[in-house]
């Protein structure tokens, strides 16, 4: 920190010395021998930038189209969620009008800059006014404006929206932020989330779940997000310390995870992984970062190291706030898959309701005695993924 601040310390002390030189020059203008550089422009040095200011409107043009070529591979491709392309379309909207106007402004300022350079004896035509020009640069960005904030807002209610008929039938999935990962918790068989409260944070029950609330005993907590796929989930997210952004790319999605309340965001995956993996893009991405990591693995053995492994595609639940210092390994893999392998995933799961009576059951145990055996083998699952009842046998086998 004390180099940081001797650093800045020097820089602005640079700074300073170079502005006083400049007041220094200033006040030398007009009183130099002829032939001696006095500061003020002459009409050579006007055209110089006059071409000057077309040289950089083409560096911008050329250095845009280059952009665009070399890292035109790098945006997200085919969207997978139900309300993706109505996003991408708003995205396409904005940029194409970006383009435009940009192209049209950037070359008039730049143009008009060389038509009316200064040069010796041209004197500017001054008018005070101009309702015709005043009305057409100002009514037609209003117009434009308005048509792209009100298909913004219209795409943002749809996106947003949630259907309370379809509230029923939809998966509920609490997104637990905090520094430096996450934690998700389903809703059990009875289709609801149980209270919550950091107050309540204790051993196996890190998400501070209330264990009081009979909502609470079915839920099922995870360090995997796995989603089905042409199914509504209504998102809730907590945060326990800062504030996080819950970013989840592939899918459009994004929500702030603010300490103190619960924020909502819904929607319905449309690809699964699997058929993600085999999307032309995304296989082309992910051969160009294999690429890259086997040339990196060469150097890394050839210095004695472990190779890096494969790189295979996930979608990822990211944290899109800056979130302390290791905010950019704030990442949880996400699994979208069918229904039935949902449902076989979360029969596999322990419920809270177990975990946090197999951890007291533990406690309690005297020194050196033998682990509880399980109560229960069956386990309590949403209505998604609950087995048939006559299907589920106790460990006591009755």
């Amino acid at each position: 920190m004390t180099s940081l601040l001797i650093l800045i310390v020097v820089v602005l002390l640079g700074v300073a010395i170079w502005q006083l030189t400049k007041i220094f020059h200033l006040t030398q203008v007009g009183t130099g021998k002829a032939g001696e550089d006095t500061g003020v422009a002459t009409d050579a040095d006007n055209k110089v930038q006059g071409y000057l200011m077309f040289a950089f409107v083409g560096f911008i043009y050329l250095f845009t189209i280059y952009s665009m070529w070399k890292w035109g591979g790098v945006v997200l491709g085919t969207p997978a969620s139900v309300h993706g392309p109505q996003y991408d379309n708003l995205m396409n909207v904005s940029m194409v009008l970006i383009f435009v106007v940009q192209i049209i402004t950037q070359f008039l300022l730049h143009y008009f800059s060389f038509k009316y350079r200064g040069e010796k004896g041209k004197v500017a035509l001054y008018f005070s006014d101009n309702n015709k020009l005043e009305f057409l640069w100002t009514i037609i960005p209003v117009i434009v404006l308005f048509v792209l904030i009100l298909y913004g807002l219209f795409a943002w209610v749809n996106i947003m929206f949630i259907d309370e008929e379809a509230k029923e039938d939809a998966i509920y999935v609490e997104v637990y932020a905090k520094q430096f990962n996450w934690e998700v918790r389903y809703a059990g068989k009875d289709g609801k989330l149980g209270k919550a409260n950091v107050r309540y944070i204790k051993g196996v029950n890190s998400m501070g779940v209330d264990m009081a609330d009979p909502f609470s005993q079915d839920d099922i907590a995870a360090s995997e997000l796995h989603l089905p796929k042409g199914k509504q989930i209504i998102f809730k997210f907590r945060s326990q310390d800062v504030l996080h952004s819950a970013y989840m790319p592939h899918f459009r999605a994004q929500m702030n995870v603010v300490p103190g309340m619960v924020t909502q965001f819904g929607f319905v995956p449309s690809i699964t992984t699997e058929e993600m993996r085999q999307d032309p893009k995304i296989m082309a991405k992910v051969d160009h970062i294999n690429e890259i990591r086997t040339k990196k693995s060469q150097e890394l053995v050839a210095q004695g190291k472990t190779a890096l492994e494969p790189y295979a595609f996930d979608y990822l639940l990211l944290c899109n706030k800056i979130c302390g210092a290791s905010h950019y390994n704030m990442q949880m893999k996400i699994i979208v898959e069918t229904q039935a392998d949902l449902k076989k995933w979360l029969y596999e799961k322990e419920t809270l309701g177990q975990a946090v009576k197999k951890e007291a059951e533990g406690e309690a145990a005297p020194a050196g005695a033998a682990a509880p055996a399980k109560a229960d083998s069956a386990v309590v699952v949403t209505d998604s993924a609950a087995p048939k009842a006559d299907t589920v046998k106790k460990a006591t086998g009755k």
